[in-house]
């Protein structure tokens, strides 16, 4: 994270940064582990939730079948039993975007408040998600969780609003400040990534899969938050050198990226967006 904040006061960003992040290794310091334990205790739910995620099947036989025949209590009871547990699992995944949306909160404090130590932004009173009891599902909670679900891409959407109220509720904090954060981040990526010298550091593949899907999160989170977007020729963000390095990796390790900087993105199909970019992405 120290690296990190060099950076963001680096003159001549346009260059490129000229150095490796660690990603492997790195250790948090003393001031900043409170922050790291708050966000690494919410990546290591991820897993669970990206797990459960996978495995979830849904109901829609059995919800057909119950309403298709509305007089049949073997059915109806059957359907009954197959929703419960799924409403609990879906109950799970919101509250964990909650979660996420404060940890989220925590890093953007620390990364684009420098003169303060990352623990100091904690002191600063966070109301924390409300969180009703595992099996309960009252009215209110039933419908955040039906607006929540309403989005294409719910934890997309949850993390974008939340970057957004954050750079809202800092008046004083120049939207700059954010976006430079996110745009560095992502060039630091691209530069690991393109470079064979940063590339051949790495000791396991899946960092290099790591190093990707923070790049293309982070373009994805300023493009959302950014006035003019990720893609305008204003944009702090090399798009087409970002979009190169996608597409010179294997096909089964970035299609997924490469569909979300297409569909989740929000100035894609801008006018101020050039074509050869549109091109680069279809």
């Amino acid at each position: 994270m120290g690296n990190l904040l060099k950076v963001l006061t680096y003159n001549e960003l346009d260059q490129g940064p000229n150095f490796f992040l660690d990603f492997e290794n790195a250790q948090p310091t003393e001031a900043e582990t409170a922050v790291w334990n708050q966000v690494n205790a919410v990546l290591e739910e991820a897993q669970t939730i990206l797990a459960e995620l996978q495995s979830y099947t849904g109901a829609g036989q059995e919800i057909r079948e119950a309403i298709q025949n509305p007089g049949d209590l073997r059915l109806q009871e059957r359907a009954w039993s197959a929703v419960c547990p799924l409403v609990a699992k879906l109950k799970r995944f919101y509250e964990f975007s909650l979660r996420l949306e404060n940890a989220l909160r925590s890093l953007l404090e620390a990364l684009t408040s420098p003169p303060y130590a990352p623990t100091q932004h904690l002191v600063t009173p966070i109301t924390p998600p409300q969180l009703d009891a595992e099996s309960e599902v009252n009215n209110e909670m039933a419908n955040r969780m039906s607006l929540f679900y309403a989005e294409a891409t719910p934890m997309l959407k949850t993390l974008s609003n939340a970057t957004t109220k954050f750079v809202s509720e800092n008046k004083t904090l120049p939207i700059e400040d954010t976006t430079d954060c996110l745009s560095t981040m992502a060039c630091v990526c691209r530069v690991m990534l393109e470079t064979p010298e940063y590339r051949s550091r790495f000791t396991n593949t899946e960092t290099l899969l790591f190093c990707m899907r923070v790049m293309v999160g982070v373009i994805i989170l300023y493009d959302h938050v950014h006035p003019v977007g990720a893609f305008a020729k204003t944009s702090k963000i090399d798009m087409k050198g970002c979009i190169k390095v996608l597409k010179d990796q294997p096909s089964t390790s970035t299609e997924g990226l490469l569909n979300a900087l297409r569909y989740t993105t929000r100035h894609l199909n801008d006018d101020t967006t050039s074509k050869q970019i549109r091109a680069l992405l279809q």
